[in-house]
């Protein structure tokens, strides 16, 4: 990850006279296969996002990660807002994704969408062809899926869940602290 050039990030100091810019946001969403994440997206998020989604590379892509990490340091160096739309269960999909924020400047939100293992298998099932993800991909993600928090590096974690109507309700989780045995 190449570090944003002087000033150019983000967040950073501009040149003298140009004032200091609002951070743009790195929206992290979280969840399993079927939950909702592109739904959401497409309708909750404003339109100036960039997207990035390994479900929009070609099926014969090669170093996905790569080529998703330079996607988004890309659009955060021009000061883009960017919404990474894939599953991102656990620390070792997002931290990457946090320190590219981090590097630019970005304030990196979690849209944290808690498994209901049921509808999003039925969401899953009712997919066609190659947009299916096969049962085995889907409890893999399941096994792997955590919960985000503030103290993984995340400037804030909001819950996503349906709301029955076809919309969705959006709640920020408060800071807790992590809590240890014996403490």
């Amino acid at each position: 990850m190449a570090a944003p050039p002087p000033g150019r990030g983000p967040g950073q100091e501009q040149a003298p006279g140009q004032g200091r810019r609002a951070p743009v946001e790195l929206a992290v969403l979280v969840g399993l296969q079927g939950s909702g994440k592109t739904t959401f997206r497409a309708r909750c998020l404003p339109a100036g996002y960039t997207v990035v989604s390994k479900d929009l590379f070609p099926r014969s892509a090669r170093h996905r990660q790569r080529r998703q990490m330079r996607l988004v340091e890309e659009a955060l160096e021009r000061g883009r807002p960017v919404v990474v739309d894939n599953t991102n269960p656990s620390p070792l999909e997002w931290a990457p994704l946090i320190a590219a924020g981090r590097a630019y400047g970005a304030r990196v939100v979690a849209y944290w969408f808690p498994p209901d293992v049921p509808n999003a298998l039925a969401r899953n099932a009712a997919r066609r062809g190659g947009e299916r993800v096969p049962e085995a991909g889907f409890f893999d993600t399941l096994r792997r899926l955590r919960e985000p928090r503030r103290s993984d590096g995340f400037d804030a974690v909001r819950e996503v869940r349906t709301d029955g109507r076809g919309g969705f309700d959006v709640r920020d989780v408060p800071d807790v602290p992590d809590v240890r045995p014996g403490e």
